[in-house]
Protein backbone atom coordinates (compact mmCIF):
# COMPACT_ATOMS: atom_id res chain seq x y z
CA UNK A 1 0.00 0.00 0.00
CA UNK A 2 1.26 3.49 -0.81
CA UNK A 3 0.73 6.72 1.08
CA UNK A 4 -1.53 8.72 -1.22
CA UNK A 5 -1.06 11.95 0.70
CA UNK A 6 0.64 14.39 -1.62
CA UNK A 7 -0.14 12.56 -4.87
CA UNK A 8 -3.95 12.45 -4.82
CA UNK A 9 -5.17 15.81 -6.18
CA UNK A 10 -7.23 17.91 -3.72
CA UNK A 11 -11.01 17.62 -3.89
CA UNK A 12 -11.20 21.28 -4.92
CA UNK A 13 -9.57 20.16 -8.18
CA UNK A 14 -11.21 16.75 -8.56
CA UNK A 15 -14.82 17.46 -7.56
CA UNK A 16 -15.71 19.46 -10.70
CA UNK A 17 -14.47 16.53 -12.82
CA UNK A 18 -16.49 13.97 -10.86
CA UNK A 19 -19.58 16.17 -10.88
CA UNK A 20 -19.29 16.63 -14.64
CA UNK A 21 -19.02 12.89 -15.23
CA UNK A 22 -22.00 12.23 -12.96
CA UNK A 23 -24.05 14.83 -14.80
CA UNK A 24 -23.07 13.28 -18.14
CA UNK A 25 -24.33 9.87 -16.99
CA UNK A 26 -27.42 10.97 -15.07
CA UNK A 27 -28.71 13.44 -17.66
CA UNK A 28 -32.29 14.37 -16.72
CA UNK A 29 -32.45 11.55 -14.17
CA UNK A 30 -31.88 7.84 -13.66
CA UNK A 31 -35.10 6.55 -15.18
CA UNK A 32 -34.61 3.01 -13.89
CA UNK A 33 -33.68 3.74 -10.29
CA UNK A 34 -36.22 6.52 -9.84
CA UNK A 35 -39.03 4.33 -11.21
CA UNK A 36 -38.09 1.35 -9.03
CA UNK A 37 -37.51 2.95 -5.64
CA UNK A 38 -40.62 3.90 -3.70
CA UNK A 39 -38.93 5.41 -0.63
CA UNK A 40 -36.48 8.28 -0.24
CA UNK A 41 -33.13 7.25 1.25
CA UNK A 42 -34.03 3.57 1.21
CA UNK A 43 -30.93 1.85 2.56
CA UNK A 44 -28.80 -0.74 0.81
CA UNK A 45 -25.40 -2.37 0.86
CA UNK A 46 -23.08 -3.64 -1.82
CA UNK A 47 -19.59 -4.93 -2.38
CA UNK A 48 -17.04 -4.52 -5.14
CA UNK A 49 -15.45 -7.72 -6.39
CA UNK A 50 -12.37 -8.15 -8.57
CA UNK A 51 -12.89 -10.19 -11.74
CA UNK A 52 -9.20 -10.03 -12.73
CA UNK A 53 -5.89 -9.74 -10.86
CA UNK A 54 -4.11 -6.40 -10.74
CA UNK A 55 -3.07 -3.30 -8.83
CA UNK A 56 -5.87 -1.22 -7.31
CA UNK A 57 -6.00 2.55 -7.87
CA UNK A 58 -8.76 5.09 -7.45
CA UNK A 59 -10.80 3.84 -4.48
CA UNK A 60 -10.74 7.27 -2.73
CA UNK A 61 -12.19 8.72 -5.93
CA UNK A 62 -14.94 6.09 -5.98
CA UNK A 63 -15.83 6.93 -2.39
CA UNK A 64 -16.02 10.59 -3.36
CA UNK A 65 -18.38 9.84 -6.27
CA UNK A 66 -20.88 8.16 -3.95
CA UNK A 67 -20.58 10.89 -1.30
CA UNK A 68 -21.27 13.60 -3.86
CA UNK A 69 -24.60 11.84 -4.36
CA UNK A 70 -25.21 11.19 -0.65
CA UNK A 71 -22.89 12.34 2.12
CA UNK A 72 -24.12 9.46 4.27
CA UNK A 73 -22.67 6.71 2.05
CA UNK A 74 -20.00 4.60 3.75
CA UNK A 75 -17.36 3.32 1.31
CA UNK A 76 -14.85 1.07 3.08
CA UNK A 77 -11.85 -0.15 1.01
CA UNK A 78 -10.68 -3.67 1.74
CA UNK A 79 -7.39 -2.94 -0.03
CA UNK A 80 -5.11 0.08 0.00
CA UNK A 81 -4.07 2.04 -3.07
CA UNK A 82 -1.27 0.19 -4.85
CA UNK A 83 -2.12 -3.21 -3.36
CA UNK A 84 -2.73 -6.23 -5.53
CA UNK A 85 -6.14 -7.87 -5.86
CA UNK A 86 -6.92 -11.40 -6.97
CA UNK A 87 -9.95 -12.80 -8.82
CA UNK A 88 -12.98 -12.99 -6.55
CA UNK A 89 -11.50 -10.75 -3.86
CA UNK A 90 -13.76 -8.16 -2.24
CA UNK A 91 -12.07 -4.80 -2.59
CA UNK A 92 -14.69 -2.52 -1.04
CA UNK A 93 -17.86 -2.60 1.07
CA UNK A 94 -20.47 0.11 0.53
CA UNK A 95 -23.46 1.08 2.66
CA UNK A 96 -25.89 3.91 2.02
CA UNK A 97 -28.99 4.97 0.18
CA UNK A 98 -29.89 2.66 -2.67
CA UNK A 99 -30.38 5.49 -5.13
CA UNK A 100 -26.83 6.79 -4.52
CA UNK A 101 -25.35 3.30 -4.86
CA UNK A 102 -27.19 2.56 -8.10
CA UNK A 103 -26.77 6.00 -9.68
CA UNK A 104 -23.06 6.29 -8.85
CA UNK A 105 -22.13 2.71 -9.68
CA UNK A 106 -21.00 3.15 -13.28
CA UNK A 107 -19.04 6.37 -12.92
CA UNK A 108 -17.24 5.06 -9.84
CA UNK A 109 -16.46 1.66 -11.37
CA UNK A 110 -15.33 3.15 -14.68
CA UNK A 111 -12.83 5.38 -12.91
CA UNK A 112 -11.38 2.65 -10.73
CA UNK A 113 -11.21 0.11 -13.56
CA UNK A 114 -9.42 2.61 -15.81
CA UNK A 115 -6.97 3.80 -13.16
CA UNK A 116 -6.31 0.30 -11.84
CA UNK A 117 -5.48 -0.88 -15.36
CA UNK A 118 -2.93 1.92 -15.68
CA UNK A 119 -1.43 1.18 -12.26
CA UNK A 120 -1.22 -2.52 -13.09
CA UNK A 121 0.71 -2.06 -16.33
CA UNK A 122 2.88 0.65 -14.78
CA UNK A 123 3.91 -1.72 -12.01
CA UNK A 124 5.06 -4.28 -14.59
CA UNK A 125 7.40 -1.73 -16.17
CA UNK A 126 8.71 -0.65 -12.77
CA UNK A 127 9.39 -4.27 -11.78
CA UNK A 128 11.72 -4.69 -14.76
CA UNK A 129 14.14 -2.06 -13.43
CA UNK A 130 13.43 -2.06 -9.69
CA UNK A 131 17.02 -3.06 -8.85
CA UNK A 132 18.58 -0.37 -11.06
CA UNK A 133 19.18 3.33 -10.23
CA UNK A 134 16.76 4.38 -12.97
CA UNK A 135 13.25 5.78 -12.56
CA UNK A 136 10.28 5.00 -14.78
CA UNK A 137 8.42 8.11 -15.98
CA UNK A 138 5.07 8.70 -17.67
CA UNK A 139 4.32 11.17 -20.50
CA UNK A 140 1.71 13.74 -21.60
CA UNK A 141 0.00 11.19 -23.86
CA UNK A 142 -3.15 11.08 -21.77
CA UNK A 143 -6.91 11.14 -22.24
CA UNK A 144 -8.20 14.74 -22.40
CA UNK A 145 -9.96 15.51 -19.14
CA UNK A 146 -8.41 12.55 -17.33
CA UNK A 147 -4.73 13.53 -17.26
CA UNK A 148 -4.48 14.46 -13.61
CA UNK A 149 -6.05 11.15 -12.56
CA UNK A 150 -4.24 8.98 -15.11
CA UNK A 151 -0.96 10.42 -13.87
CA UNK A 152 -2.10 9.73 -10.31
CA UNK A 153 -2.56 6.09 -11.37
CA UNK A 154 0.97 5.82 -12.78
CA UNK A 155 2.31 7.04 -9.44
CA UNK A 156 0.25 4.40 -7.64
CA UNK A 157 1.89 1.88 -9.95
CA UNK A 158 5.36 3.11 -8.99
CA UNK A 159 6.22 5.62 -11.72
CA UNK A 160 7.29 9.25 -11.45
CA UNK A 161 5.27 11.93 -13.23
CA UNK A 162 6.81 13.81 -16.11
CA UNK A 163 5.41 17.31 -16.57
CA UNK A 164 1.62 17.51 -16.26
CA UNK A 165 1.37 20.40 -18.72
CA UNK A 166 3.28 22.71 -20.98
CA UNK A 167 3.82 25.18 -18.14
CA UNK A 168 5.64 22.73 -15.84
CA UNK A 169 8.98 22.83 -17.66
CA UNK A 170 10.53 23.55 -21.04
CA UNK A 171 10.93 20.65 -23.45
CA UNK A 172 12.53 21.49 -26.77
CA UNK A 173 11.36 18.86 -29.24
CA UNK A 174 12.23 18.18 -32.87
CA UNK A 175 9.59 20.55 -34.23
CA UNK A 176 10.80 23.38 -31.98
CA UNK A 177 14.36 22.80 -33.18
CA UNK A 178 13.23 22.84 -36.80
CA UNK A 179 11.18 26.00 -36.24
CA UNK A 180 14.12 28.10 -34.97
CA UNK A 181 16.99 26.44 -36.79
CA UNK A 182 18.97 24.65 -34.08
CA UNK A 183 19.26 23.51 -30.47
CA UNK A 184 21.71 26.24 -29.43
CA UNK A 185 19.51 29.02 -30.73
CA UNK A 186 16.42 27.50 -29.11
CA UNK A 187 18.08 27.21 -25.69
CA UNK A 188 19.44 30.77 -25.86
CA UNK A 189 16.06 32.26 -26.77
CA UNK A 190 14.16 30.27 -24.16
CA UNK A 191 16.66 30.82 -21.35
CA UNK A 192 16.28 34.58 -21.71
CA UNK A 193 12.49 34.48 -21.52
CA UNK A 194 11.43 31.91 -18.92
CA UNK A 195 11.14 32.21 -15.12
CA UNK A 196 14.26 31.20 -13.20
CA UNK A 197 13.00 27.93 -11.62
CA UNK A 198 12.01 26.27 -14.91
CA UNK A 199 14.34 23.63 -16.33
CA UNK A 200 15.09 23.08 -20.00
CA UNK A 201 14.98 19.59 -21.46
CA UNK A 202 16.11 18.94 -25.02
CA UNK A 203 15.02 16.02 -27.17
CA UNK A 204 17.96 14.64 -29.19
CA UNK A 205 18.08 12.03 -31.93
CA UNK A 206 21.81 11.97 -32.77
CA UNK A 207 25.19 12.28 -31.06
CA UNK A 208 25.70 15.65 -32.77
CA UNK A 209 22.50 16.94 -31.18
CA UNK A 210 23.57 15.53 -27.81
CA UNK A 211 26.85 17.46 -27.99
CA UNK A 212 25.04 20.65 -29.04
CA UNK A 213 22.57 20.35 -26.15
CA UNK A 214 25.36 19.74 -23.64
CA UNK A 215 27.48 22.62 -24.90
CA UNK A 216 24.56 25.04 -24.74
CA UNK A 217 23.61 24.32 -21.13
CA UNK A 218 20.56 22.04 -21.30
CA UNK A 219 19.42 20.87 -17.85
CA UNK A 220 18.02 17.52 -19.01
CA UNK A 221 18.80 15.63 -22.20
CA UNK A 222 16.37 13.18 -23.73
CA UNK A 223 17.74 10.41 -25.92
CA UNK A 224 14.86 9.75 -28.30
CA UNK A 225 14.51 6.54 -30.29
CA UNK A 226 18.25 5.80 -30.21
CA UNK A 227 19.70 2.31 -30.70
CA UNK A 228 21.19 0.97 -27.45
CA UNK A 229 24.77 1.30 -28.66
CA UNK A 230 24.29 4.95 -29.61
CA UNK A 231 22.44 5.58 -26.36
CA UNK A 232 25.36 4.19 -24.35
CA UNK A 233 27.77 6.42 -26.24
CA UNK A 234 25.54 9.44 -25.68
CA UNK A 235 25.48 8.76 -21.93
CA UNK A 236 29.28 8.69 -21.89
CA UNK A 237 29.50 12.00 -23.77
CA UNK A 238 27.10 13.68 -21.34
CA UNK A 239 28.74 12.25 -18.21
CA UNK A 240 32.22 13.31 -19.36
CA UNK A 241 31.00 16.88 -19.86
CA UNK A 242 28.79 17.21 -16.76
CA UNK A 243 28.10 14.28 -14.47
CA UNK A 244 25.19 16.10 -12.84
CA UNK A 245 23.08 16.43 -15.97
CA UNK A 246 19.92 14.33 -15.96
CA UNK A 247 19.40 11.94 -18.87
CA UNK A 248 16.08 10.57 -20.06
CA UNK A 249 15.54 7.82 -22.63
CA UNK A 250 12.32 7.57 -24.58
CA UNK A 251 10.80 6.05 -27.69
CA UNK A 252 9.42 2.56 -28.36
CA UNK A 253 10.09 1.39 -24.81
CA UNK A 254 8.47 -1.98 -24.10
CA UNK A 255 8.47 -4.47 -21.24
CA UNK A 256 11.07 -6.42 -23.20
CA UNK A 257 13.40 -3.48 -23.89
CA UNK A 258 13.15 -1.28 -20.81
CA UNK A 259 15.85 -3.07 -18.83
CA UNK A 260 18.41 -2.78 -21.63
CA UNK A 261 17.63 0.92 -21.94
CA UNK A 262 18.02 1.46 -18.19
CA UNK A 263 21.34 -0.40 -18.17
CA UNK A 264 22.89 2.25 -20.43
CA UNK A 265 23.07 4.50 -17.37
CA UNK A 266 20.20 6.92 -17.98
CA UNK A 267 18.41 8.48 -15.00
CA UNK A 268 14.92 8.10 -16.39
CA UNK A 269 13.08 5.92 -18.90
CA UNK A 270 9.78 7.37 -20.11
CA UNK A 271 6.91 5.68 -21.90
CA UNK A 272 3.29 6.39 -22.70
CA UNK A 273 2.45 2.68 -22.74
CA UNK A 274 0.94 2.35 -19.24
CA UNK A 275 -1.65 4.96 -20.16
CA UNK A 276 -2.12 4.36 -23.88
CA UNK A 277 -1.86 0.56 -23.91
CA UNK A 278 -3.30 -0.58 -20.57
CA UNK A 279 -6.48 -2.66 -20.29
CA UNK A 280 -9.15 -1.82 -17.76
CA UNK A 281 -9.07 -3.98 -14.65
CA UNK A 282 -12.41 -5.81 -14.56
CA UNK A 283 -14.44 -5.12 -11.40
CA UNK A 284 -18.13 -5.44 -10.56
CA UNK A 285 -20.55 -4.20 -7.92
CA UNK A 286 -22.87 -6.74 -6.32
CA UNK A 287 -25.82 -5.77 -4.15
CA UNK A 288 -26.16 -7.74 -0.91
Amino acid sequence: MIDIFGILPPWLVVDPLLQGWLLEDIGRGDRTTQALLTEDNQGGQAKWVAKAPGIIAGLPLAARVFRLLDEGVSFVPMLGEGERCEVGQVIAQINGSLDALLIGERVALNLVMRLSGIATLTSKYVEQIVDLPTNFVDTRKTTPGLRILEKYATQVGGAINHRLGLDDAVMIKDNHIAAVGGIGKAITLIRSRIPYPLTIEVETESLAQVKEAVENGADIIMLDNMPLEMMGEAVQIIRQHNNRLKIEASGNVTLETIRGVAETGVNYVSSSAPITQSKWLDLSMRMD
